[in-house]
């Protein structure tokens, strides 16, 4: 038995990257999904294809999850034509690379629209529709290092992500007697399309292969921890914090002092 079978949920920012591949890792492991995207509708009818190949009924949930009012509203279709919510994960995000002092204000404010006003409506309206229902259900926010690490050019994506921690952990303790659990997921350096918004390709593979792992992470491994989080049999996990993010974390800087450089070397050429 699929560990989600008969489960219902909603991915926001589910049109590609992270979002996409939690969508379909949801829907594999049994759940019916509503794929939220703001701009591509074909976009998101690819991803839907994938997802109805597992079996399970599908929804298409146009919105910006900037406004309140669209969030609110997909959630509500996505219960009417579910019957039920048990699932929301809160992915959708935006972000700009500009130093505060010299940014568009307009690009930095939707940045934290999207990235923390946009993770609140989901966690309130998916909660609100849980505890009406007396549902059991887990909602994951997708979060990042970036809320502990001030990367340069990132202030509102930063701060944002910052808050959304703090957020969810507040939530945790607020739903823990509705028996709602509100956990977070911080993906590393992830291969996805937004990247390409920031890095060449050839960026990309070369800073890739300088991280701990010698690589990118890949979108289906932070659905793998979704999956996790949202299963029933992790019931005894709220207010945590999931990280998987290949070692950059780890004092790898540190760790490489015990080693001569030729050492390093042929560590690097041997997970390359």
């Amino acid at each position: 038995m699929k560990c989600l079978e008969g489960k219902n949920a909603i991915v926001t920012g589910a049109s590609k990257g992270i979002g996409a591949a939690i969508a379909v890792g949801l829907a594999e492991a049994g759940a019916n999904v509503a794929i939220n995207y703001c701009g591509s509708k074909q976009a998101a009818e690819r991803v839907a294809e994938r997802c109805r190949k597992a079996g399970v009924n599908v929804r298409l949930a146009q919105a910006d999850v900037g406004c309140q009012a669209e969030v609110e509203r997909v959630v509500a279709e996505t219960v009417e034509e579910f019957g039920e919510l048990d699932i929301a994960v809160s992915n959708a995000a935006y972000s700009d690379r500009e130093l505060f002092y010299e940014a568009d204000m307009e690009g930095f404010e939707k940045t934290v629209q999207v990235t923390m006003w946009g993770a609140f409506y989901l966690l309130r309206a998916a909660a609100n529709r849980m505890i009406e229902r007396r549902t059991q259900g887990s909602i994951v926010i997708v979060s990042s290092p970036h809320s502990w690490r001030p990367i340069p050019g990132a202030m509102a994506y930063n701060m944002s992500k910052a808050a959304i921690d703090q957020m969810a952990k507040t939530a945790a303790t607020e739903l823990c007697n509705k028996r709602i659990r509100v956990n977070t997921m911080h993906p590393g350096w992830i291969d996805t399309p937004g990247e390409r918004k920031f890095f060449s390709e050839e960026k990309l593979h070369t800073l890739g292969a300088e991280l701990p792992w010698g690589r990118l992470g890949k979108p289906e491994e932070i659905a793998r921890g979704v999956v996790f989080l949202c299963d029933p049999a992790s019931d005894y996990m709220t207010g945590s914090s999931m990280l998987i993010d290949g070692g950059i974390e780890l004092p790898v800087e540190e760790m490489h002092r015990l080693e001569t450089p030729e050492a390093v070397a042929e560590n690097r050429k041997a997970i390359a």
